[in-house]
């Protein structure tokens, strides 16, 4: 069993991914990698600040990580994020 520290842990990933839009954005990011958030907003047509915000807490989740490339920031999933998108896929 896990300790007080890892359930912890487990709840900050669980809220990492815990709504519809970031699913969205993970799913988008598995089919195309290294997008910034000015695309993934564009693409998913949410608006700039509210995707930043959703990227910045999968982030905090540890399910993206972040490339600088000149002024752009690219974005891609984690090995985490990635077992997590099977394991939601197999709830549905």
């Amino acid at each position: 069993m896990a300790s007080g520290k890892n359930y912890r842990q487990i709840e900050r990933i669980v809220k990492g991914f815990a709504s519809h839009r970031r699913l969205q954005i993970l799913d988008l990011l598995k089919r195309e990698p290294e997008l910034s958030v000015e695309d993934i907003s564009e693409r998913l047509v949410l608006g700039y600040e509210n995707t930043s915000d959703h990227v910045r807490k999968l982030a905090i989740a540890g399910l993206v990580m972040k490339r600088n490339e000149g002024s752009a920031v690219r974005h891609k999933l984690t090995p985490r994020a990635e077992a997590i998108l099977v394991f939601c896929k197999r709830l549905v």
